[in-house]
């Protein structure tokens, strides 16, 4: 019958395959046999690891050591008898003699087996133990002087020796019965062992302990401790087994859907090794091999470390695990403690913003501020700017050289029509899809955290059913709150405070007051057309020139031939309109060079053909009839003018009538103005009867146009007036300012604007407040040049001013 063993710790797998000789177990008869043999005074040793040889018993060993070779070959060649030794530590390569013990087994090779691999397998067979007394050679092989090592056996009828080997055999059994590992072939060998001392020596080669437990039992010299200590091993591992099966019996539960995904995961796992691809432990390592370079304080450390132990507990195949994957990207890809560090060079900052843009000095003495208390100070938190001015004016791009002056990265988000909240705060990360709000996503972008960054067309963000983001800015342009800024999604806090926030708005009564407060407002209002030209020559048209492929001397304008286009095809404060004449006029000059290969002599009748029929110009437009006054209006492309008509028609009289397209404000100045008039009509000289016998009609031209605001009230007033008194009104003379009832003018905005279009229409005086005349101070002298300002605080002044006797 062929017999079992365990090579890989489990009891009794069969040693070899039905093709292989059999090999008895051992008898009685044979063990008394063997039991009587002389142990040899020198025997060839041996090492074995990992390994107990048992007398009686058969195991197969791998040799592979040069010396274990050698001495398998001699050997084989004569008595095949050989003792073997096991190992103390069993990783040592090369075995001293103080490396083995002394007691061991002596063996008989029965079969030696050449493996297809190259290496060799021998089958032995332990007869008797023996001791080392010493050793007598160590090359090519160990050699040593042994000694029997005697063994005390119990008497025949020893009945406590006979239970013990009993409960050892029904113990053994109970093992392999409960065992699905073992084959049930192993308990026929059990069954079959007729010697109650192979019978332990059996259980104790092939049951599941350390190669040093087993050498304790082989040193054991009486046979009746050594079934003792073999039994009481055994009931551990019985009871151990029992137990496991137990623990099995309670959790054992069909496969679920869970373990049927994890089993797939694990194939597809096997596959994208094979294929060379990334496996799911592979990129949580790689992200925490990131997180070993960032610069983020130890709470948000602990929070990517909870995060990402959540993220390995995950199953990839899970809804939630693409939303955890990318919260954990973010803590990794936003830019913590990662500052630019700002050059603090003044004059290097000041050439860089002159170079990019012409004018605006309020702006740049601003960030020349900033630079200098930052580089006195050493810390600052950044300030909030508001650039607020007309279209065109070079407030978005502005930031960009800001940007390059200080030596900051620039990044710019638009806010036009903006209408949701989450877009500033993100999503909380319980929605599908959820994501960072575009605060976080641009600095993650830009990777930095103090750039500039520029909000772009704040005055146009929207509100509805889906929150304010307006109000969520607060947050953000708050210097007191944005080092603590909230983002739903990174559920962190996160510091803002560093970062150079730049506004841009072309309206402010739009803007929510409690964001206005937080910002700075810094007012860039239109361009003269000196400045326009000076634009166009230092920046419009090289830009334009490089953009259409020419060279500089193909294309050349002349300040005239620029204050041409300016005055005929642009009505606008800012510059834009003009950089598209321009474009125009380059690709015109590029066909000629591409189609006829010559250059067109620029004229303004050239530039005429170009551009097509010039727009009309608000000119002033004369005082050949009393009532007709010219006020100056603000809008949102900069200042204009505009006309207040007055008419008398004969009726019932207290009838005013207002048309235009006017506004309530307008509509109240109007009505102001006229019951101002009826109260002082003596001193204007004026009748009280024509108040009942005439009706009064005021018409602002341009009717498809929007009009509103206070400031056409002194124009109201002068041209009702003119009418009623038939006094004309003084030429090339326009005004602006509110009005009140007790007769008094009070300051209007939009200054400028109003100046630099009363410019244009050729208006050579105007009429103010006298609370604005700091505005007027403020104006850069060279471009009032031709204008004369009359400053007044009463209405009656206005008129005195503005009619002619």
């Amino acid at each position: 019958m062929t017999f079992f063993r365990n090579n890989d710790k489990l009891p009794f797998e069969p040693l070899m395959d039905e093709d292989t000789d059999f090999i008895p177990l051992l008898s009685s008869e044979d063990e008394d046999s063997m039991h009587a043999e002389k142990v040899p005074d020198v025997l060839s040793i041996l090492p074995l690891r990992n390994t107990v040889l048992f007398p009686g018993v058969v195991i197969p060993i791998t040799v592979g050591r040069d010396k274990s070779i050698n001495l398998i070959k001699e050997a084989y060649k004569g008595d095949k008898t050989i003792g073997v030794v096991t190992q103390r530590n069993d990783t040592v390569e090369d075995p001293e003699p103080d490396d083995l013990y002394t007691i061991g087994t002596v063996a008989k090779i029965i079969k030696m087996l050449r493996m297809p691999d190259g290496n060799t397998t021998v089958i032995i067979q332990g007869k008797k133990r023996f001791k080392i007394k010493e050793f007598t050679q160590t090359d090519p092989y160990y050699k040593a002087k042994t000694q029997s090592f005697e063994e005390t056996r119990p008497e025949q009828d020893d009945e406590e020796f006979q239970a013990i080997v009993s409960g050892l055999k029904d113990t053994a059994l109970q093992i392999i019965q409960k065992s699905s590992h073992i084959p049930t072939e192993a308990g026929f060998a059990l069954n079959n062992i007729e010697s109650q001392n192979f019978m332990v020596n059996f259980i104790s080669s092939n049951m599941n302990a350390s190669s040093a437990e087993k050498q304790s039992m082989l040193e054991v010299p009486n046979l009746k401790e050594r079934a003792t200590m073999v039994l009481t091993h055994l009931s551990k591992d019985l009871q151990m087994l029992e137990l496991k099966n137990q623990i099995q019996n309670k959790v054992k539960v069909d496969i679920d859907k869970q373990q049927r995904d994890y089993f797939l995961h694990q194939q597809i796992k096997t596959i994208q090794e094979e294929l060379g691809e990334k496996s799911h432990e592979q990129d949580i390592e790689e992200l925490r091999e990131r997180a070993l370079t960032k610069k983020w304080n130890t709470e948000i450390a602990e929070v990517f470390e909870k995060q990402i132990s959540k993220l390995e507990r995950m199953n990839p195949n899970s809804a939630e695990f693409g939303v955890q994957t990318n919260y954990v990207e973010l803590l990794l890809d936003l830019p913590w403690g990662e500052y630019t560090k700002d050059n603090f060079d003044l004059k290097h900052a000041e050439k860089i913003l002159d170079e990019d843009h012409f004018g605006l000095e309020k702006v740049k003495e601003r960030i020349l501020e900033h630079l200098a208390v930052l580089k006195l100070k050493g810390d600052l938190k950044a300030p909030i700017l508001c650039l607020y001015g007309p279209p065109g004016v070079g407030k978005t791009s502005l930031g960009k050289s800001i940007a390059k002056a200080i030596g900051r990265k620039y990044v710019r988000m638009s806010l036009g029509g903006l209408k949701d909240e989450s877009e500033i705060r993100g999503h909380r990360k319980t929605y599908i899809g959820a994501m960072p709000g575009r605060i976080l996503q641009n600095l993650k972008k830009v990777q930095s955290s103090n750039p500039v960054f520029i909000l772009d067309e704040i005055d146009k963000v929207g509100s509805d059913y889906h929150g304010d983001p307006s109000s969520a800015l607060l947050e953000v342009l708050d210097p007191e709150q944005n080092s603590t800024f909230y983002d739903n999604f990174l559920e962190n806090d996160y510091d803002l405070s560093k970062v150079m926030f730049i506004a841009t708005c072309n309206n402010l009564s739009t803007i929510q007051p409690a964001l206005r407060d937080r910002m700075e407002i810094i007012d860039v209002s239109g361009y003269t057309v000196e400045e326009k030209i000076e634009i166009a020559k230092q920046h419009l048209l090289p830009k334009q020139i490089e953009e259409n492929g020419l060279k500089k001397a193909q294309l050349k304008l002349s300040d005239k031939q620029l204050e041409f286009i300016i005055e005929n095809y642009t009505a606008e404060s800012g510059v834009r309109a003009l950089e598209k004449r321009l474009s125009k006029i380059a690709r015109n000059v590029a066909v000629h060079v591409v189609k006829e290969n010559e250059l067109p002599k620029i004229t303004e009748e050239v530039i005429s053909k170009i551009l097509g029929p010039s727009h009309e110009k608000a000119k002033y437009q004369g005082n050949d009839v009393p009532g007709v006054v010219t006020g100056l209006a603000w809008t949102q492309v900069g200042g204009d003018i505009l006309f207040i008509e007055t008419s008398l028609s004969k009726g019932k009289g207290s009838k005013l009538t207002l048309t235009g397209n006017l506004g309530d404000v307008m509509k109240e100045s109007a009505t102001l103005a006229l019951e101002y008039i009826k109260a002082h009509n003596e001193a204007l000289n004026i009748d009280a009867d024509v108040f009942e016998n005439y009706n009064i009609h005021i018409h602002v031209p341009e009717g498809a146009t929007p009009k509103d605001g206070p400031s056409a009230g002194v124009s109201m007033l002068t041209s009702i007036t003119s009418a009623l008194t038939k006094r004309k009104v003084k030429k090339n003379l326009a005004m602006t300012g509110e009005i009140t009832l007790r007769g008094k003018v009070l300051p209007v905005g939009g200054i400028k604007e109003k100046i630099l279009a009363a410019k244009r229409a050729g208006i050579k005086e105007i009429i103010l407040c006298a609370d604005n005349k700091k505005d007027i101070d403020d104006i850069n002298a060279s471009y009032l040049k031709g204008l004369k300002f009359h400053y007044v605080s009463q209405m009656n002044e206005v008129l005195e001013l503005a009619l002619l006797k």
